[in-house]
């Protein structure tokens, strides 16, 4: 995985992970018991939360960088698909609204 940052109105939100190999998408975070760095997965556009153990927020990225949906994901849950994002981030549970990430915003990915 690649470290990046997650910027949006010109603030550094949090650094993050970036997933960016079909085998690095497919594990994601499934199996941790918390979420202390944020996932990129790029390209996504559907997630699930089959075999994790705690809830994440979810951030539905298009091609222009614009947040297109957000939600909370409980475990064991399938979040549905999303035909316009290219990108997704998951974070722990509460990140979003802490960073003032809503849909609507615009966010980077950034490498340091």
């Amino acid at each position: 995985m690649e470290p990046v940052w997650l910027v949006s109105k010109g603030n550094v939100l949090a650094s993050a992970d970036l997933a960016t190999s079909r085998v690095e998408r497919r594990r994601g975070l499934i199996g941790a018991d918390t979420v202390t760095t944020p996932l990129v997965l790029q390209p996504c556009s559907w997630v699930h939360s089959i075999g994790m153990r705690t809830a994440i927020d979810v951030a539905y990225v298009d091609a222009d960088g614009n947040v297109i949906d957000v939600r909370c994901l409980r475990p064991f849950r399938v979040a549905p698909l999303n035909r316009r994002a290219v990108t997704v981030i998951e974070a722990a549970h509460g990140s979003f609204e802490r960073w003032g990430l809503a849909r609507g915003d615009s966010v980077e990915i950034r490498r340091p």
